[in-house]
């Protein structure tokens, strides 16, 4: 159940997003407790800053992705990337996300606007495939260097191609 003083921030929100991409730049869904603001890949970037810096939107708490491939009744990009954001004065949240597809799914990097985002899009490189322009690292941060796959992708087999033979095994010792 959402407050008036809620319902009254998220419309500020909306108003300064609605200067900034106009009317049909973005698609906003409440579901649950969940604020969501959907937006095209090329407008993630720019709605982000207008979250951050008019908006008040100082934390990114959480970004992820999810594989939606063969996903039923799914018509829209392969892969959906989510930004949590926190206004800590206002102590509002909304959930920007947005959308990429295959063969190179990109997105520009939001570490810029904020530094947490560093490792969060490592890990969505390194598990998904999914490449952030600008990053100024984006290397692998779980998998090691010469892992040629994305095992969080729905393609990917749930026994693995058969990669841990490729890699020498340690002993605790070693480890």
């Amino acid at each position: 159940m959402s407050t008036a003083a809620e319902t009254d921030h998220h419309s500020e929100t909306l108003k300064a997003l609605t200067s900034a991409l106009g009317d049909t730049g973005y698609e906003t869904v409440r579901f649950r407790d969940n604020f969501r603001i959907y937006v095209s890949s090329d407008k993630v970037f720019e709605a982000l800053q207008v979250l951050k810096s008019i908006c008040g939107f100082s934390q990114l708490s959480e970004l992820g992705a999810t594989d939606y491939l063969k996903y039923p009744g799914r018509t829209g990009p392969r892969f959906e990337v989510h930004y949590c954001l926190l206004n800590m004065n206002r102590r509002e949240r909304v959930v920007v996300k947005t959308g990429v597809d295959d063969p190179e799914p990109t997105l520009p990097s939001a570490v810029q606007l904020w530094r947490g985002a560093d490792w969060m899009e490592r890990e969505v490189f390194d598990m998904y495939g999914i490449r952030f322009q600008g990053h100024p690292d984006l290397r692998r941060i779980l998998m090691p260097d010469e892992f040629a796959a994305y095992p969080l992708r729905k393609d990917y087999p749930l026994r693995g191609r058969g990669e841990r033979h490729n890699f020498p095994r340690l002993t605790r010792g070693e480890s």
